[in-house]
């Protein structure tokens, strides 16, 4: 792994730690990078073939190693513009479908300029999808039907993490954020 690599892959996990944890924007996120059962795949590609197949490897991957709980997809050059993004996590997820991966895995999208439909470009709650590079996450259904099974009420997870995000303000938000990022690389 070289030294770019290992700087996304950092950002990525310090991301996870200060915000989804640490804010408990998903409360099951902390068991698997503890087991070490996360794992972090790279993709430099900026064509959008390419990107899919990635996606459809990382699949493959899931398929034959149980040891893998969740996979994390980077993309460092691709899907810079939210919109871009947007139209690409379309066509993942059709692929999904396509070729059969539906009830099997489930795509969660994450990107810098995330936006949620009907917020504004400013608002808070964004950030609980907010991330320090255009990345999929890359699920397996039946590990999320375990453990939302024991959870509380999972419903209400959005509108809590809403309300959080939301208390400790933008300018905490974006601070968090920037915090991810390797003091020796621009952040988007």
């Amino acid at each position: 792994m070289d030294n770019k690599d290992q700087q996304l892959i950092t950002a990525t996990q310090t991301w996870l730690k200060t915000i989804i944890i640490a804010c408990s924007i998903c409360p099951f996120a902390k068991r698997e990078l503890e087991r070490g059962r996360i794992r972090y795949s790279i993709s430099h590609d900026i064509a959008i073939e390419s990107c899919l197949l990635k996606l459809m490897l990382e699949c493959d991957r899931l398929d034959s190693d149980s040891g893998i709980e969740t996979t994390l997809l980077i993309y460092d050059s691709a899907f810079t513009a939210f919109d871009d993004y947007l139209d690409f996590l379309e066509l993942a997820e059709a692929l999904l479908i396509e070729q059969g991966y539906e009830g099997v895995y489930q795509l969660a999208s994450f990107h810098p300029d995330y936006c949620f439909e009907g917020t504004e470009a400013d608002d808070p709650a964004n950030y609980t999808n907010r991330s320090p590079y255009p990345m999929l996450h890359l699920l397996r259904e039946t590990s999320i039907e375990r453990a939302v099974a024991t959870y509380p009420h999972p419903e209400n997870i959005p509108q809590r993490n809403i309300e959080l995000t939301r208390e400790l303000g933008l300018a905490k938000m974006q601070s968090l954020l920037a915090a991810c990022y390797p003091l020796n690389t621009n952040s988007h």
